[in-house]
């Protein structure tokens, strides 16, 4: 028997020291009979000091009576259990600095006699954590400005503090059932993600932006907000703080108006110089480029020329007089362009409208196009629009309808067609231009009217970048419109939108009469 207690003592012994929270054994007398090397740590003595000593010693004070009158009815009752259940339980150290503690209480009884093993565990480490998150969870809570935890890939909220309750006019519970996009409707969940992307990818710390938030009651107001990452355990959180800049955003407007209203005509005075200061910029690229090509060929075909003596030599000169020509007209069309701009900018062109029928002007446009045409192009002939008139300034129309016709010739290959067509649409006379050409690339597009501007694709293909401008700027001034379609290496489509001035040229332009 003596044997078996022995070796249970020694077991009992290898397993106390092994464990890493104290371990403390006391007798039914109330007497330490046995601690663990962690024990001793934890209160500050060394090995064996405390054996045999009153287990009060390790018990502050002033509950070491009371404490001495719970553990007798704990032994009595012999139930294992955690001491002081919902008590801040305090233990003493040799020095007499108390510490934070928790102690698992477990009866035993052994060579029938009654034990009570004592597990300890130091938690001042944990306190001062608990205390750090609640004084952070209090400037968390009582803060003014708003701050919101929600999930980095829902984007629900976690949590909210009052500062956003009172704001936003929701109460907690509700929130908690809410999401970013409740307090932002306009927000699509894409660019939500966007935004937190540079954050979870670890190429940001924080991103600050403006935006609009919406309250319960639907009134918006502005916010800048300080986002960062975080994490709740394994958890990903995005941290918003969250300013209302309402009174910033309203003195600076305030200020602003100030300043605009008596600096506009500054203003004005300087984007008009900057303007003028980029027209003549690109006036000058242009001339250097537009105009440098066709006068050295009217330089080179006036030099030939004069070698060209015999008489069984005019097909060269002919040749040569028809490249002159060419150029001639190439430059005066560009100058007309430039006359054109200057007219539109000072608002002095002078419209014509009169009533013409039009297909005596297509026949003219396409007649003078045909010059133009590469090997294998036709341009294929508007259907039924003889004796269909129409109101309008016929020069203008002739301007028009050259300028997409020309550029339908210049950016499609050989052998391929420039469709016209006519159609009537309500009020409105539709003048379609469809060539089978390279066609606009899509990022190019919103700029096709824009001066100056020149598709990517076409930048190596003589032009001066101003025809579709000025087409524009008449058929607006006039009351009509042009508008396009085009696909990339499938071609385009220019439409001209004349607008039906009254009963008798709706009939007219639909030929009949």
């Amino acid at each position: 028997m003596a044997a078996e207690l022995l070796e249970k003592s020694d077991v009992l012994k290898v397993i106390s020291e092994v464990i890493s929270e104290g371990v403390v054994i006391v007798n039914d007398c109330q007497e330490i009979v046995s601690c663990n090397a962690s024990a001793n740590k934890m209160f500050g003595y060394s090995e064996g000091e405390l054996l045999e000593e009153p287990l009060e010693i390790l018990i502050l004070e002033g509950l070491r009576e009371k404490h001495r009158h719970e553990v007798r009815a704990f032994i009595k009752k012999g139930e294992a259990r955690p001491m002081g259940p919902g008590l801040e339980l305090y233990g003493v150290r040799k020095n007499g600095e108390r510490f934070p503690l928790e102690i698992s209480l477990n009866p035993f009884t052994l060579a029938e006699k009654e034990y009570v093993m004592a597990l300890v565990v130091d938690i001042t480490e944990r306190k001062k954590a608990e205390q750090t998150i609640d004084y952070w969870f209090q400037i968390f809570d009582e803060s003014l400005n708003e701050i919101y935890v929600f999930d980095a890939e829902t984007f629900v909220f976690i949590n909210v503090n009052r500062g956003a309750q009172l704001n936003l006019g929701y109460n907690l519970e509700e929130l908690n059932r809410l999401s970013v996009f409740d307090i932002k409707p306009k927000l699509s969940k894409e660019v939500m993600k966007r935004l937190v992307a540079p954050l979870v990818s670890g190429k940001k710390e924080k991103v600050n932006f403006e935006t609009i938030h919406k309250r319960k009651d639907g009134s918006l107001y502005p916010v800048e907000v300080h986002l960062q990452l975080s994490h709740i355990g394994k958890k990903e959180v995005c941290v918003a703080i969250v300013l209302d800049i309402t009174e910033r955003k309203y003195y600076t407007q305030q200020l602003e108006n100030t300043v605009e209203e008596r600096t506009q005509q500054l203003r004005e005075a300087l984007m008009a110089e900057k303007k003028l200061n980029e027209l003549k910029t690109k006036f000058l690229s242009l001339v250097s480029h537009e105009f440098k090509t066709p006068l050295t060929s009217i330089l080179t075909s006036t030099s030939l020329l004069s070698k060209y003596t015999e008489t069984e030599q005019q097909d060269k000169r002919d040749k040569h007089i028809n490249t002159i020509k060419y150029k001639v007209r190439h430059l005066d069309n560009i100058l007309t362009d430039f006359l054109s701009i200057e007219r539109l900018d000072t608002g002095k062109v002078n419209y014509n409208v009169t009533i013409f029928p039009l297909s005596k002007l297509v026949n003219e446009v396409i007649y003078d196009s045909n010059t133009l045409l590469k090997e294998g192009q036709h341009i294929r002939y508007p259907l039924n629009i003889e004796g269909m008139s129409l109101e309008f300034d016929e020069k203008i129309m002739t301007l028009a309808l050259s300028n997409l016709v020309h550029n339908a010739i210049k950016y499609s290959p050989e052998d391929t067609e420039i469709d016209l067509q006519v159609i009537k649409d309500g009020n409105n006379l539709q003048i379609n231009i469809n060539d089978q050409g390279l066609g606009i690339p899509m990022e190019d597009q919103p700029f096709i009217f824009d001066r100056y501007f020149r598709a990517s694709n076409v930048l190596t293909v003589q032009g001066t970048g101003i025809g579709l401008n000025i087409v524009r700027q008449h058929m607006h001034n006039l009351g009509a419109n042009i508008t396009f379609k085009s696909e990339l290496g499938q071609g385009s489509t220019f439409t001209l939108h004349i607008p039906i001035k009254n009963k008798e040229n709706e009939k007219s332009a639909t030929g009949g009469g």
